[in-house]
């Protein structure tokens, strides 16, 4: 834990969340900062000592990003690798347009396609004035129906809050004690499955179901105070991301998805969930348009205006959300961090495979990688190399 607060220390966006002994950040804020090239070596050490397990899948991760920020020279795919074990590759063009078939029968009309999109996603928007009470009404439905598919501790509680000027959509601070803020952010239009989405994924049965279960059960109940540390470049990001994309599935496609979906009508905005569902499920492979971008950006050389028209030629994004994936991808404290949307859905949903029991699994328990990646078939992503 002391190497991630440390590491911490040179980059604010290694850890994503710490709720644990007070005493222990304190004394690592105290103490003076420890040179990165120093915690490489700590992280080395560490490697030696822990067992190959969930835990050591960790400290590979931060031992890649120390490395990195120590100046060491990594491809960007080693980076990812490094970090999150599983290693991104460039996906065939040929799946976009098997992809750009099923969606423009889906989306009828003349126009470009992504023109077609952006017309459907602009009939169900919802007015700025309404998203916070809207946001905050699917949030309290998704929580309601969450606990149809598992208990949530006691006090458990979340907040919705609102920004803007930051490089993503939306995120869930887990605070400690039971409870999160999820910030979303306002300079993006925002469409109906767009607030679905958000409430589900930072919310129930996402982030914050699953860091309020962990700390609840893991935490207080079994005593893994390492759980109390949340980190980014780590393989517990890319499962939890996995988890709140999966999250979305899990109610919308359930009873529950028409009940959330009328919070959405009361709002006087029109909206068809099963349309919105196929069209969900038909943009899935698109979501690896944005991992090619980032490996054209940081591997082939590509400019930021050559990797935003790429995301137009082959997914369906507006210049706006294009542009905003190329700052995300181009940030520092995002850049490694797209795979982990798709690649933690391929290997999540693979794992859980329609069965109820395994999602709960994801929820409360510490899995790796390598298992969810031997139970998807994933050769890519089984096993996390110690990165030197």
């Amino acid at each position: 834990m002391q190497l991630g607060l440390r590491l911490g220390r040179h980059d604010d966006s290694v850890v994503d969340a710490y709720f644990g002994p007070p005493e222990l950040a304190a004394a690592v804020q105290a103490e003076p900062p420890i040179p990165v090239l120093a915690l490489v070596s700590q992280a080395d050490a560490l490697l030696d000592e822990v067992g190959d397990g969930w835990l050591r899948d960790q400290v590979a991760g931060l031992r890649t990003y120390a490395g990195k920020l120590a100046g060491q020279p990594y491809s960007y795919a080693d980076e990812v690798h490094g970090c999150f074990g599983v290693r991104p590759t460039f996906t065939d063009e040929s799946l976009f347009e098997a992809a750009y078939d099923d969606l423009a029968q889906l989306l009828p009309g003349t126009g470009t396609l992504a023109d077609r999109y952006e017309k459907w996603r602009n009939s169900s928007l919802v007015p700025a004035d309404r998203v916070a009470d809207v946001i905050a009404a699917i949030v309290a439905a998704a929580r309601v129906h969450t606990t149809e598919l598992i208990a949530l501790p006691p006090g458990e509680t979340v907040e919705v809050a609102h920004v803007r000027d930051v490089p993503w959509n939306a995120y869930n601070y887990y605070l400690g004690d039971l409870r999160g803020r999820i910030e979303v952010n306002l300079d993006l239009s925002t469409s109906a499955m767009d607030l679905l989405r958000v409430a589900l994924h930072e919310g129930y049965p996402g982030h914050q179901a699953e860091r309020a279960l962990k700390e609840h059960l893991l935490v207080r109940g079994r005593g893994l105070i390492e759980e109390t540390l949340v980190l980014t470049p780590t393989p517990q990001s890319m499962i939890a991301e996995g988890i709140a994309e999966l999250a979305v599935e899990v109610l919308l496609d359930s009873p529950a998805g028409p009940d959330l979906a009328a919070v959405i009508h009361d709002a006087g905005v029109t909206f068809d969930l099963a349309e919105a569902l196929a069209i969900e499920r038909a943009t899935q492979p698109y979501r690896w348009v944005e991992v090619n971008a980032a490996l054209l950006l940081h591997e082939r050389g590509a400019t930021e205006a050559e990797a935003i028209a790429y995301l137009q030629q082959w997914g369906p994004l507006s210049a706006e959300m294009a542009t905003h994936v190329v700052r995300f991808i181009s940030e520092p404290a995002s850049r490694i961090y797209i795979l982990t949307y798709p690649a933690g859905a391929r290997l999540c949903r693979g794992y859980v495979a329609g069965q109820p029991d395994r999602f709960r699994r994801l929820l409360t328990e510490q899995v790796r990688i390598r298992e969810l990646a031997d139970a998807a078939g994933d050769a890519d992503s089984r096993g996390q190399s110690r990165s030197e």
